[in-house]
């Protein structure tokens, strides 16, 4: 074979490889730009039926959120409700106590301005907007404290706004339970 016989034979084969390669990635791109279209239409069509919202201005005057149903609550079913309303630079409760090995729903919402909040070394991270209702459902195994730091900036004293956790066994939780309608972090 001539030089250029080898020259022209190597740029075909480029220009093939190219060329599958060119139509692998159009194939992707077309995927995902279907993808996100019908996602758009989807969710615009249903919108989550779970978004619950409230009104951040009157939430400690009635409802869920007033102090009184703050913290941590055992449900007839045997799992736990937790409720949290977090403020600039505060969170309500301060201290949270929740049993190991039980079904945990956390219930939270923002007063005033976004806030978060990630339970250190749990799965637990949650995001709070004024005028909306998170919800996060987990199962702690391990019992210990555990530091609740908000993770959202939301004002000069973002970084004084952490919370506690204390996760105990879930007899001893039952004990207490069985003596108090919302339980503390003080035995």
């Amino acid at each position: 074979m001539a030089t250029s016989d080898i020259h022209d034979h190597g740029a075909h084969v480029a220009a093939a490889a190219e060329s599958r390669w060119a139509m692998v990635v159009g194939a992707i791109i077309l995927f995902l730009l279907a993808m996100t279209a019908y996602m758009s239409l989807h969710w615009a069509a249903m919108p989550p039926v779970r978004t619950e919202t409230i009104d951040p201005s009157t939430l400690h005057i009635a409802g869920e959120f007033v102090e009184g149903n703050l913290g941590t609550a055992l449900e007839p079913d045997g799992a736990v409700t937790v409720r949290v309303v977090a403020n600039q630079y505060s969170f309500t409760p301060q201290c949270v106590v929740v049993p190991t090995d039980t079904p945990v729903t956390i219930r939270a919402t923002a007063a005033d301005v976004v806030h978060g909040f990630s339970i250190a070394t749990t799965n637990v991270n949650m995001m709070l907007v004024p005028g909306y209702i998170s919800n996060f459902r987990t199962r702690f195994t391990e019992p210990g404290e555990h530091l609740m730091p908000c993770h959202e900036y939301c004002g000069t004293g973002h970084a004084s706004m952490w919370a506690h956790v204390q996760i105990i066994d879930k007899g001893e939780f039952m004990r207490r339970a069985a003596t108090a309608r919302r339980l503390s972090c003080v035995k």
